[in-house]
């Protein structure tokens, strides 16, 4: 019983869902999450992670083991009169073998790199950011597909529902006319023609029935769920209150500056001095002992270890052209900046006419449709005292029609026009 209880509550929450309304909200973010870019944001932290890492792993001691056998056509040797006294005095000089051999380890540790694995792990977190900041813009993009398909389902949705109401009133109306024909006071051309009339509105509605199937079928590949008789709720039309731009563009212009300024840094760590210390040791033939090595040929053990600095000054010459060229791809992209600032005023200020523009047009709608629907009204009564004919009944239903529907399509404009204000000042 608790199962079957358990069951019918997942049922009924089903059915609740399916016939949930949407938001454009709700389809945005969805979008967002379903879009397959957003997988290369933790790809992205992945890798930032390893080439930190790698990085940090340059302070680590550098060990090579090596082994190595040589032969050689000369060699060190003690001259022919010393040579001479010592065997002379009983002792063997052999001098160096020219076959010799050792196997061994050089180690080295970096004490101050000069501040270059510092500007590296600085320059890699920058570029990680500046590729975040390009996906951003990329993602920030669907915002824009989503919302316009959104108002496409509003708009032919609506259209669809003020064919129905000018179905249903020319439905009145040919029973009326039918009527009419029975009794003789109407002739079958009346009736003919509001069933034309009647018929391309019915094929219309199917044409818009059809965009709408095909609207929803893209909205639901962006956001990654079945869209079917769930309803798309009309956005909120508050205006945004701040007119200043936010979009992810900026942010990125600001993190290409700091790559650059984080590539220059790196640039001037090769300007210093390197310290480091740095080990020896190998077993073989010969030694560090090179008269021990004449005498005989016997393996030794050998370490040499110290302090080593060093200071490349290559970097002196090309020190100014390397900042020339960081300023230059500075400037270029405060240019494109202040470019793409100009190109969003712009947009802002056109959209915000086409804003006012659109409520003054809304401002004289409705009374549109109140005259429209009196001349309708008016036009019914005089076809049936015989005063107009079937054609200008038809064409003041249609005048009526199309007031409607522009009414309607003005206030779902208006509503787009603002979210096409939001998107392009990101707020």
């Amino acid at each position: 019983m608790k199962k079957l209880f358990c069951i019918s509550l997942l049922l009924l929450a089903s059915c609740f869902y399916l016939n949930a309304e949407v938001t454009i909200e709700q389809c945005v973010d969805k979008a967002f999450v379903n879009y397959p870019s957003i997988k290369k944001y933790d790809l992205l932290s992945s890798t930032c992670e390893i080439e930190l890492s790698d990085i940090n792993k340059g302070w680590l001691p550098s060990i090579n083991i090596y082994g190595q056998a040589t032969v050689q056509n000369v060699v060190p040797s003690f001259p022919d009169m010393l040579s001479g006294m010592l065997e002379n005095m009983g002792q063997q000089v052999d001098g160096f073998g020219k076959i010799q051999y050792k196997i061994g380890a050089d180690m080295s540790q970096t004490i101050w790199d000069g501040g270059n694995s510092k500007a590296r792990r600085a320059l890699q977190r920058a570029n990680s950011a500046t590729q975040k900041d390009v996906l951003d813009v990329e993602l920030y993009a669907v915002r824009e597909r989503v919302e316009n398909i959104y108002f496409a389902i509003l708009l032919t949705e609506e259209q669809i529902a003020q064919n129905n109401s000018t179905l249903e009133l020319i439905g009145g109306n040919l029973e009326k006319l039918q009527s009419m024909f029975r009794n003789g006071t109407a002739m079958q051309s009346d009736v003919d023609m509001i069933e034309a009339q009647r018929l391309v509105i019915k094929q219309n509605t199917a044409n818009a029935k059809s965009a709408v199937k095909g609207y929803r079928k893209m909205l639901e590949i962006f956001i990654g769920e079945s869209l079917q008789d769930r309803k798309l709720t009309m956005p909120d039309a508050t205006m945004p209150a701040v007119l200043q731009s936010d979009r992810p563009e900026l942010k990125l212009f600001e993190s290409r500056l700091e790559t650059i300024k984080a590539s220059q840094r790196l640039s001037d760590t090769s300007l210093m001095p390197k310290i480091g210390l740095f080990a020896q040791a190998y077993y073989g033939y010969p030694g560090f002992d090179y008269f021990k090595s004449m005498m005989n040929r016997d393996l030794s053990f050998n370490v040499i270890a110290g302090v080593k600095v060093s200071w490349n000054i290559d970097s002196f010459y090309t020190k100014k052209n390397v900042a020339r060229r960081s300023a230059i791809e500075a400037d270029n992209i405060l240019a494109d900046k202040k470019l793409f600032l100009f190109n969003s005023d712009i947009k802002t200020a056109s959209q915000m006419e086409n804003i006012e523009g659109l409520r003054d047009v809304i401002a004289d709608d409705e009374k549109i449709v109140q005259l429209r629907a009196s001349v309708r009204k008016a036009a019914e009564s005089q076809l049936a005292n015989g005063v107009i004919d079937m054609t200008g009944l038809l064409t003041k239903i249609t005048d009526e029609n199309q007031a409607n529907l522009a009414a309607r399509f003005h206030e779902i404009q208006l509503i787009q026009e603002i979210y096409n204000l939001k998107y392009t000042i990101n707020r």
